[in-house]
């Protein structure tokens, strides 16, 4: 039987925020996924725009090509937490990383249903 395990984005220090400073691929670390294939994590990850403009979040989603991996959301300003990955899978250490049109206003939220096989 499968168990859950809640736990924190890999890329927070202790549940904070995950400032996106990057503008271009490589983005900056959401989070990597556990190793292997018998494991998978469900990531939930929100966006808070902190800026009075709309900004452009790219989610490079276990790779960094365009646009296989990526997935874009346009982030109105100041519009509270808005959801960009409701519990998509990843597995064998893929990495989650994004970047944004501005740097160091989109402010990345969220956690992970760790399913262990």
């Amino acid at each position: 039987m499968a168990t859950f395990s809640k736990v924190l984005l890999s890329g927070s220090t202790d549940g904070k925020a995950i400032k996106v400073a990057q503008t271009a691929t490589a983005g900056t670390t959401i989070h990597t996924a556990g190793s292997g294939t018998s494991n998978r994590d469900e990531i939930w990850i929100y966006a808070v725009n902190t800026s009075a403009s709309s900004v452009k979040l790219t989610i490079e989603w276990g790779e960094a090509t365009a646009p296989d991996g990526n997935i874009e959301v346009t982030v109105l300003p100041e519009a509270g937490l808005v959801t960009v990955i409701p519990g998509l899978l990843l597995q064998n250490s893929l990495v989650c990383r994004a970047f944004a049109g501005t740097a160091n206003v989109i402010c990345i939220h969220g956690f992970v249903n760790r399913i262990t096989a």
